[in-house]
């Protein structure tokens, strides 16, 4: 019994050490079907570099309401060097409406992105040398591709922090429009394709080429680099990471600081931006003075004003922000009307009935269309208005509209009498 065991382990030795020697044959590169064996050295795995080989260093880590920091480090010598910066503690909302003809296949998407994962600030500092590649594509206009210019600069291993926000689309059309709905969602997009749209995402949010990318990053040939990261005013409080980036295959840890603010200066959580209120809070009393003495509540000259004056404020946020804001103009303007008994309650609830619908249409709308298209039709909404009421004014419409003047009579009459019943 004892010799059979012997016997079946020694085969079963033997057995193995077959298998094993025909497994690494088999393992074995090929070359016209007979296998390679003398003189292979044993293949050895390269390491990866490790975040230790990239150093990074700042010089403070408090700023208030923006500011300057310097940033040192080391890197692989030979290799560039990028720093990724953003917001750590707020995001915001960033939407896109694509809506142009697909050059290929001819057909337009009618396709509406939209993330709530947008760092409230994100921007990437490059090599002080490719100045003169972003002067270049300074020049396109409007027209510039954020994947462009990154891929130009060889900064795409640097973007990595929108790359991972969620993102979700619909197939939109104006019928979902008016019935205030975005569409249908349609599924998720494969981590190429959430790449690619994130970018997107991130030249429709901040717009600006000087807000996304900067050339700030001095890199000596030992490896050793420094920038002076400037954070200017009005931005997100909280925790700001930078991190450095050499090549493709190395990451620093993060580097932290913190942004701080302080009263009059206010954080607007969905604009992603910071403001002092004294400077709209005095624009707002002179609009509000002028609009309700036109029988309105400021809104519309409020609008381009705040765009205008304030550009960091998104042209949705600007518009959704002052509608209710009127409600406090119109209410006060509505009980001093009603005293001197300048209003038609007929007619302003039969008119109040269309600006119902028109408000619950009108904010769909709104996502869909670009600043520029924004800008484009209220201006000329205005001028329109502009050139109704000057023509209103005009000597010979007053001298044909004789029920006009009947009208503007019985005005002057009752705010006469109002006037000296108090």
């Amino acid at each position: 019994m004892k010799r059979r065991f012997r016997v079946l382990s020694w085969f079963s030795l033997a057995a193995t050490m077959v298998f094993g020697f025909l497994g690494s044959l088999a393992a074995e590169p090929q070359d016209g079907g007979s296998a390679v064996i003398q003189n292979q050295q044993p293949a050895v795995a390269q390491p990866a570099i490790s975040s230790a080989a990239l150093t990074i260093n700042i010089d403070k880590t408090t700023l208030s309401n923006g500011g300057s920091i310097k940033v040192t480090g080391t890197a692989p010598a030979g290799k560039p060097v990028y720093l990724e910066v953003w917001a750590k503690d707020h995001s915001v909302r960033s939407n896109l409406f694509d809506n142009k003809r697909d050059k290929e296949t001819g057909v337009i998407p009618y396709i509406f992105y939209i993330t709530k994962d947008m760092p409230a600030y994100y921007k990437i500092f490059v090599p002080k040398e490719m100045q003169t590649k972003i002067d270049a594509v300074k020049k396109e206009g409007k027209k510039w591709s954020y994947s462009a210019l990154l891929k130009d600069l060889g900064a795409d291993a640097a973007y990595s922090v929108p790359a991972k926000a969620a993102i979700d689309r619909y197939k939109a059309s104006l019928m979902a429009s008016v019935i205030g709905s975005r569409g249908d969602i349609l599924p998720g997009m494969d981590e190429k394709e959430n790449r690619k749209r994130s970018m997107q995402l991130v030249k429709s949010r901040f717009r600006s080429i000087d807000k996304v990318v900067s050339a700030a990053v001095d890199v000596r040939p030992d490896g050793s680099f420094s920038a002076d990261i400037k954070i200017r005013e009005g931005l997100a409080p909280g925790k700001y990471n930078i991190v450095a980036v050499a090549g493709s295959d190395v990451r620093s840890t993060p580097a932290v600081f913190e942004n701080t603010i302080s009263f009059p200066t206010v954080y607007l959580e969905n604009a992603g931006t910071s403001m002092n209120l004294i400077y709209p809070f005095v624009l707002s009393l002179v609009v509000a003075i002028f609009g309700v003495l036109m029988g309105a509540g400021g809104g519309f000259i409020m609008n381009p004003l705040l765009l205008t004056l304030f550009p960091v404020l998104p042209h949705t946020i600007v518009a959704g922000t002052v509608t209710p804001t009127v409600l406090f103009s119109q209410g006060s303007g509505i009980y001093n009307y009603s005293k001197i008994k300048f209003i038609s309650w007929k007619l302003g609830v039969g008119i109040g009935c269309a600006m119902l619908l028109g408000g619950f249409i009108g904010p769909k709308l709104t996502e869909l269309i670009t600043l520029d298209q924004f800008k484009f039709a209220f201006g000329w909404i205005l001028l329109v208005l502009a050139g109704l009421m000057f023509w209103q004014t005009t000597p010979g419409y007053i001298e044909k509209n004789k029920k006009e003047q009947a009208i503007l009579k019985e005005f002057k009459k009752r705010a006469e009498a109002s006037a000296k019943g108090k």
